[in-house]
């Protein structure tokens, strides 16, 4: 019996949504809540688990008989991939399953915030007509330089919506692209610090890693344009959420979108939620209900391919 784990607490409604696309013969269950004591009973005596945004921790990799974690998405700063290697548990993701779904949040996100979509429809849900206040930092985002740092799936995917907008499109990140490779993205690479100084609009769309963890603060925002715009479609441990708040209110920023946060689900203190000039979001970018069956038959997949002992798909191996 192969038995598969929904690590982050699933309603029946959706558990019934997914079992179609389980092999003959396979259970499937979720977890009580995201506490630790839940997570290690639900996955005692699973073969397989799937995560979005509850972390892996050592403990639930050393689970008896856990052969493989399947992330459900792209990031993969929420598991142990130390742990796994040390217990033998395979590691998987869907690479690229949702970087058009990301590039079109975080465009949207971009628009909304020049537009002051958000701002104006509060204003009417509080019966006030603030159509005079907000004109003032009311944007167009044509003809405007976007800062991307992170240019991978995602990136791209971005540049290519961003392209019918006539923007100047800067980039960064480790390892710049070949200049053909830029030059039909019609991107071109700057460092970090260029690229915060010219932005009119910056966007977070990278890894979280050891390079990225805190990357934008105090310091890297005191380099933006203080009418520049910040998104964070990334991870919420890119950017110092404190800074950034404090980067608003003092007016050095105009406004910023984040749909992550570096502790998840967001507490109503953090200094980012009711903010005037700030859109949140409930980490929803990567989420699109047309893309729920591709990418559950693609992770259904590659577990299947390891419980017949077989290789998974080599793109979305980890470890």
């Amino acid at each position: 019996m192969v038995r598969l784990v929904m690590l982050d607490p699933t309603t029946p409604a959706r558990l019934d949504r997914i079992r179609p696309f389980l092999p003959e013969g396979w259970e499937l269950a979720t977890t009580a809540s995201r506490a630790a004591g839940d997570q290690i009973a639900a996955l005692s005596g699973a073969t397989f688990g799937i995560t979005g945004d509850v972390p892996v921790t050592p403990e639930m990799m050393a689970t008896h008989g856990l052969r493989a974690i399947h992330k459900w998405g792209v990031g993969y700063d929420n598991i142990d991939l130390d742990a796994a290697r040390r217990h033998g548990v395979r590691v998987l993701r869907t690479t690229g399953s949702n970087a058009v779904t990301v590039a079109e949040t975080t465009l949207g996100l971009i628009l909304a915030l020049n537009r002051n979509l958000v701002r104006g429809h509060v204003g009417i849900l509080g019966g006030e007509w603030r159509k005079g206040e907000l004109s003032p930092t009311s944007m167009r985002l044509s003809g405007k330089t976007v800062g991307i740092v992170g240019m991978g799936y995602i990136g791209k995917a971005l540049a290519r919506l961003l392209s019918g907008f006539g923007c100047t499109i800067l980039y960064t990140k480790r390892t710049p692209l070949s200049a053909a490779e830029e030059a039909e993205a019609g991107i071109r690479f700057a460092p970090l610090e260029e690229l915060l100084r010219s932005a009119d609009v910056v966007t977070l769309n990278c890894e979280l890693n050891a390079s990225t963890r805190n990357l934008i603060d105090r310091r890297t925002l005191a380099l933006m344009k203080p009418d520049a715009l910040l998104v964070n479609a990334a991870r919420g441990g890119v950017m110092v959420e404190a800074d950034v708040a404090e980067a608003i209110r003092e007016g050095r920023l105009r406004g910023a979108g984040v749909d992550v946060f570096e502790f998840e689900p967001v507490s109503a203190d953090n200094p980012l939620v009711g903010l005037d000039r700030v859109i949140t979001t409930p980490h929803i970018g990567a989420v699109s209900a047309d893309g729920f069956a591709p990418s559950i038959t693609r992770m259904i997949g590659n577990l299947h391919a390891i419980a017949r002992g077989e290789d998974p798909n080599p793109v979305d191996v980890l470890v």
